[in-house]
């Protein structure tokens, strides 16, 4: 067998380059490739495997014309992937999961107290010199402390972060699969059984002081949130977004938070990543966080060595140890 090659379209952290580099050749642009520039890569023949980033698209035309064993993508979510296309032209594609869960539980509840209380706002203020000592009117804020969660999705994160809200005693309502639904028994909510309420997406709207997204981009939830959905919301409720960015319909996001149909959102993933909605960056109501969620040392280099191992394996010909489509080599 020759020796493995791989294209890698950005750094990765350690241990994923050295790991790829001791399996076979290794090829990284000076500049991440934009989209002609990874087609010529995948049509080339030139490599077995393509380290991607989310941020890189392989659309169905791409992927009917790739010569390519697989495609590892340095992310739990792999939306910016055709699956079905993918497998129809016999290319793997392996994701890392099961690592960010904690890390990005840690960033909800973060945005959910930053933006509850002010946080970013004060800092600011302090920054800036107008600080001139302690009043009993700045920066009030909101509680969390006896506020209602909503959590849209009831995964690994979703319940990581329900975990985290009950220890700050909040009520967590949850809806498993918004816009849809179906029910969650106790044997399945295990430690959470009695302690937290499942409730329709039109009710979790309406009553959630904290709306946590935690669901995976698809036709069914993009845009889930959007104009009537924001008018749905409490006037003094929050909007959380760690998920991903198309799940809300940014343009009604600003315009709901101009108009003070909702009192603030805390965001670390965007629509049109990374470009923002028009206005966004304006919204005093807001922090926004550059896609930090899985954002730890730790955390960044497990995703690394499971890319890696996920990319090695796929060039060796062999079903990759987290496949997305185990399916793609049997069609």
């Amino acid at each position: 067998m020759s020796e493995p090659r791989f294209y890698v379209t950005a750094p990765i952290p350690d241990p994923g380059l050295p790991m790829l580099r001791a399996a076979g050749s290794v090829e990284m642009p000076d500049v991440a490739p934009d989209p002609a520039a990874l087609r010529r890569a995948c049509e080339s023949g030139d490599y077995d495997v393509i380290i991607a980033q989310v941020r890189n698209p392989f659309d169905a035309d791409l992927l009917r014309t790739a010569r390519i064993r697989g495609i590892s993508n340095f992310a739990v979510g792999y939306d910016n992937i055709d699956v079905a296309a993918a497998t129809a032209n016999a290319v793997m594609v392996g994701n890392t999961p099961d690592v960010l869960t904690d890390a990005t539980a840690d960033i909800a509840v973060l945005l959910m107290l930053a933006v509850g209380r002010r946080a970013v706002e004060a800092d600011t203020f302090v920054r800036t010199g107008h600080f001139s000592g302690w009043r009993p009117d700045m920066f009030l804020g909101r509680d969390i402390s006896g506020a209602t969660l909503g959590l849209a999705g009831f995964g690994r994160i979703g319940r990581a972060t329900a975990r985290r809200a009950l220890g700050f005693g909040m009520r967590v309502l949850f809806s498993p699969r918004p816009p849809g639904d179906r029910h969650v028994g106790d044997d399945e909510l295990g430690e959470f059984a009695g302690r937290v309420r499942q409730v329709g997406w039109a009710e979790l709207v309406g009553s959630s002081d904290y709306l946590s997204l935690h669901v995976p981009l698809t036709a069914e939830t993009r845009h889930l949130v959007n104009a009537e959905v924001l008018r749905a919301m409490k006037s003094t409720a929050v909007l959380i977004n760690t998920a991903r960015g198309p799940v809300v319909d940014e343009d009604a996001l600003v315009a709901a938070l101009k108009a003070g149909e909702i009192a603030g959102a805390g965001l670390d993933v965007y629509e049109h990543e990374p470009q923002l909605a028009a206005g966004l960056a304006e919204v005093p109501n807001t922090v926004l966080l550059p896609h930090i969620g899985s954002a730890t040392v730790s955390v960044r280099a497990e995703m690394a060595r499971l890319c890696a191992e996920n990319a090695i394996a796929m060039a060796r010909g062999v079903v990759p140890p987290h496949p997305v489509n185990p399916e793609a080599w049997r069609s």
